[in-house]
């Protein structure tokens, strides 16, 4: 990116609503630290179990829908907090299993991923198959 990118509270990059790749990978390249290179693999993990993803940028998050999924129906966001990345699907409730950071507003459900973690990349990668397959968070 050409411009420096301003990073809000928690090293959340501000990047400029938009639909597609480009405003996705954009936040990616933006964010701080190791988060970029871990959401990197992860995002490329996405659209190997989603072929065809749908993604855009609202609110500073990074959203995830199905391909075929209503226009403003998403199953999957990401933000950056100072120590981890916070996922959030948003039908989380009915995964199997079901993630591990409960969440106060209905059926959405978090994963953490810290520094130091080991993603287990199959488990993602089921959450994210099953997650598609719902109706998602309409916005």
């Amino acid at each position: 990116m050409a411009d420096k990118v301003v990073l809000l509270s928690g090293g959340n990059p501000q990047i400029p609503k938009g639909d597609g790749d480009a405003p996705v990978q954009a936040y990616i390249a933006a964010m701080p630290g190791w988060k970029s290179p871990a959401w990197a693999r992860l995002d490329r993990l996405i659209e190997r179990a989603v072929p065809g993803v749908r993604k855009a940028v609202k609110w500073n998050s990074p959203l995830y829908a199905a391909p075929d999924a209503a226009q403003s129906h998403w199953f999957l966001s990401i933000h950056c907090f100072d120590k981890y990345i916070k996922v959030a699907f948003f039908d989380g409730k009915l995964l199997d299993p079901v993630p591990p950071v409960a969440s106060k507003s209905g059926n959405t459900r978090y994963f953490h991923i810290h520094e130091e973690d080991v993603v287990d990349e199959a488990q993602f990668a089921a959450w994210i198959k099953q997650a598609s397959a719902l109706p998602g968070e309409k916005m």
